[in-house]
């Protein structure tokens, strides 16, 4: 097939978001978007593509990985979850196809990060970290060469933010009155036990020091309105911190906004 494939793996806030951002900043049509659903999602994915009609000429929705591969995508973005990075990202990557991830908390599995690195060793394609809800990663990557002395995220969210998680077992998300630390560990941990909302604690810790060198602080705090990232980093060529305070998704707390403008961005520059 000629002409520029794109593959998308969800149909969720970040999708929806993601593509009709890049429709609307692209100057010409994709040849085809290939959006791999399940099969009660298929309904979901179309009205997915009926919001952003100028994104390419051909709209497609397949149900498994192999029509995925068959139809050979430029590249595959993943905004499904970490199941979704767990089933798909090693056959894709086998496949020579490039993968996009937001759901990088995937990776604290260290199991898979090992069958990743043999799948790119052995066909040369690359799974590529979207940045997500936090930004100014050079400057961790950069220090990283330097020599990281300690790196620091502290994920800070309104109540609601949390809800649906282990947080609602170790404090009361309900009646909370002051910020509470209900997590405090390392980022492995906090990627395993939060997969919602602790993506950016996985990117931070794959960017910089490694997923049990990075600490990781999670906290409620009633008086914030935003979901707000902190890095703070100790490195031998500079201190810093980082401070992102993004506006969550209308229909989901837990998604930072800025993770649906930051992959289509990557999308952007891949096609550009």
């Amino acid at each position: 097939m000629s002409g520029v494939h794109l593959g998308f793996i969800g149909y969720g806030t970040i999708a929806t978001l993601a593509l009709e951002a890049l429709a609307r900043h692209r100057s010409a049509p994709l040849e085809s978007v290939i959006c791999l659903a399940r099969p009660e999602g298929v309904g979901r994915a179309t009205s997915l593509f009926e919001n952003c009609p100028g994104l390419a000429r051909e709209f497609r929705i397949v149900t498994d990985i192999s029509t995925m591969i068959a139809a050979r995508p430029l590249v595959v973005a993943e905004a499904a979850g970490h199941e979704a990075v767990r089933l798909n990202a090693v056959p894709l990557l086998e496949a020579g196809i490039d993968i996009l991830i937001t759901s990088t908390g995937a990776l604290a599995d260290k199991q898979l990060r090992a069958d990743i690195a043999a799948a790119e060793a052995q066909s040369r394609a690359k799974l590529s970290l979207c940045s997500g809800a936090v930004g100014a990663l050079d400057v961790l990557a950069a220090a990283k060469l330097s020599g990281l002395e300690e790196v620091t995220y502290t994920s800070r969210k309104p109540p609601r933010a949390w809800m649906g998680t282990p947080a609602e077992t170790r404090i009361d998300l309900k009646n909370l009155t002051s910020e509470a630390c209900f997590y405090e560990g390392t980022a492995d941990v906090a990627a395993t036990d939060f997969p919602l909302n602790a993506n950016v604690a996985a990117t931070v810790a794959l960017v910089g020091a490694g997923f049990e060198r990075t600490k990781v602080r999670l906290v409620a705090d009633p008086n914030v309105d935003r979901n707000i990232h902190e890095i703070h980093v100790k490195a031998a060529c500079a201190d810093f911190d980082i401070r992102i305070a993004g506006r969550a998704a209308a229909d989901n707390p837990k998604t930072s906004l800025t993770t649906a403008y930051a992959l289509a961005a990557d999308l952007a520059a891949r096609f550009s």
